[in-house]
């Protein structure tokens, strides 16, 4: 079978795009991450991407004069890859409609909350604000609704006594390392089904990490 392609969008270090394409090399997935482009030129992941031989590109927001323009242009740098699946991870922009209707159902993100909970930013800030008592990431297929779309896998952490936003977000990343490569492979592969908004894993693997 042909290897899957798929393309990653980072707009910093790129940490969960470097755990995605060491588990692609080290598991021998049938698919390989053939670029990585970022909003922001001075991303460091470009360079980890480059270095491994990855395609990568700087597709500059703020050398466009509207939303529009810009997610014309990274369409058309997405698009020369040809890719099957389009991964969002930690790419910082909102994406409009029109671009997200063009890579619907082979287009994840990963959110830093057990979604539907805390949309946007300050995640984990607003749920030891909240006085929750477990938090965690989402990964899931990306809709016009901002960090909405039907959900893929979700990993849990529990809240301690004297947690900060940093130390909850250190372990929260450390799982969503083991979550995202894992997601991504299952999509790569076949192994996911939607129905009615709700995704299942076709071999029956537990979604919760």
């Amino acid at each position: 079978m042909t290897p899957k392609r798929i393309v990653i969008l980072i707009s910093g270090r790129g940490s969960n795009m470097e755990a995605i394409v060491e588990a692609a090399q080290q598991e021998g997935w049938n698919a390989e991450v053939v670029a990585v482009l970022s909003n922001r030129p001075e991303a460091a992941g470009l360079a980890f991407a480059a270095a491994r031989g990855i395609a990568a590109q700087a597709v500059d927001h703020k050398a466009h004069a509207s939303r529009e323009a810009f997610d014309a242009a990274l369409a058309e740098a997405i698009d020369r890859h040809a890719p099957d699946l389009v991964v969002l991870a930690g790419f910082m922009r909102i994406l409009g409609e029109a671009f997200v209707r063009r890579y619907e159902g082979r287009m994840l993100n990963i959110h830093p909350s057990l979604l539907p909970a805390f949309t946007g930013l300050h995640t984990h800030r607003r749920a030891i604000e909240a006085g929750c008592k477990v938090a965690g990431a989402t990964v899931h297929f990306v809709t016009p609704e901002l960090d909405h779309g039907p959900i893929v896998a979700q990993a849990v952490v529990p809240l301690l006594p004297g947690d900060t936003e940093a130390s909850l977000a250190q372990r929260v990343l450390a799982r969503e390392h083991q979550m995202y490569p894992r997601t991504v492979c299952w999509f790569v592969h076949g192994e996911l089904n939607v129905s009615n908004g709700v995704v299942s894993h076709t071999g029956g693997e537990s979604q919760l990490f």
